[in-house]
């Protein structure tokens, strides 16, 4: 069987179907709160490690820096190291970063629209 390449990747790296693809890889990696919130927290914005953990209510340090990590490691936030004493680290969205976020946002625009809908069917349920 031969596999169609597309830029060095199969057809089926970009199938989200399919649980060995590149593809669902990525989405599980962005598609956790954490990276969402650190993703709307960072914005437009260049923010310090310290300012960015105090923007994401709840976030501890370990996973601050893993999904800091990981998100760097796919390409959607940029390092910056600082060369002082102590080091200063800055985190700003990659081009790619910035078009995620704009999904993130309509997300967030889609949770404030229907939230007392989901709240509504959510005691319902629960009844």
């Amino acid at each position: 069987m031969v596999t169609k390449q597309v830029n060095g990747l199969s057809e089926g790296d970009a199938d989200l179907r399919r649980a060995d693809s590149l593809a669902r890889e990525i989405f599980s990696d962005v598609a956790n709160k954490w990276a969402l919130l650190i993703i709307e927290a960072l914005g437009e914005r260049t923010l310090r490690f310290t300012v960015l953990r105090d923007e994401v209510e709840g976030v501890s340090h370990k996973m601050l820096t893993q999904n800091l990590r990981m998100l760097e490691r796919n390409g959607l936030v940029e390092r910056r190291v600082h060369p002082t004493v102590p080091p200063r680290v800055e985190y700003t969205l990659t081009e790619s970063g910035r078009a995620l976020r704009a999904t993130v946002d309509a997300m967030c625009d889609w949770t404030h629209r229907y939230i007392a809908d989901i709240e509504t069917a959510r005691r319902r349920f629960d009844d």
